[in-house]
């Protein structure tokens, strides 16, 4: 059975839930699978420049600070505060090839990568359309730069990319962060939808878990 992770690299509520699903992954990652995806809420093709959207950010950042505790860094809220200033073009292409790249070398850490990546932005200001925003996290990952930074340009992992978001489409994700769990070829639960806590999470999980094993002895039964 698998968790998917689906969020946005540029979705301050998939950044406000990052604390909560890295702890629901460090507590059920030995049972399951997780695997993270990528929306694309920002096409490349659609690139605005960041005054299209500052005052909207300006405002729903408070919200997702109150209610996560996620707080937003000096370097990233200059840039919505000054945005005639700012050469910022959002675009979630660019995040999620460099996902996809992570991905390829540690697998097994792409829920906490992908919480790296959000912090890199919205807590460090780093510009996500930029592949240097991505070195510091090579050391941590132990990950060598040359071989990075060829993938990063590697039109394969621009294709996985582009897969992850029509995947998305397909699981009728239309808004994020969103945590599905496939338990069949053709059967998924809704986790969460939006920012949730740890605790809400695992209640989640362990009725599903009941209803499942419910279902398993009801069909088991002898006619």
């Amino acid at each position: 059975m698998t968790f998917y992770y689906c969020y946005d690299a540029h979705c301050g509520w998939c950044y406000g839930f990052s604390k909560s699903v890295t702890q629901f992954q460090e507590q059920y990652g030995s049972r399951f699978h997780f695997e993270v995806l990528s929306g694309g809420m920002i096409p490349k093709e659609f690139a605005r420049p960041i005054k299209a959207t500052a005052r909207f950010i300006l405002e729903e950042h408070t919200r997702v600070e109150e209610l996560s505790g996620a707080l937003f860094g000096p370097d990233f809220l200059w840039h919505i505060q000054n945005p005639d200033d700012s050469d910022w073009f959002p675009e979630s292409l660019t995040p999620a090839i460099a996902l996809c790249v992570f991905k390829d070398f540690v697998p097994q850490q792409q829920v906490q990568v992908a919480a790296d990546i959000q912090k890199a932005q919205f807590a460090e200001g780093r510009d996500l359309s930029d592949g240097e925003a991505y070195r510091h996290l090579l050391a941590k990952y132990h990950i060598p730069e040359e071989a990075f930074f060829q993938k990063l340009k590697d039109p394969a992992y621009e294709e996985q990319a582009r897969y992850e978001f029509a995947l998305c489409k397909q699981l009728q994700v239309t808004a994020f962060p969103k945590l599905l769990l496939q338990v069949s070829d053709t059967k998924f639960y809704l986790v969460s939808e939006g920012y949730t806590p740890l605790a809400t999470l695992s209640e989640r999980v362990a009725n599903i878990i009941k209803e499942m094993m419910a279902g398993k002895v009801e069909n088991n039964k002898p006619e």
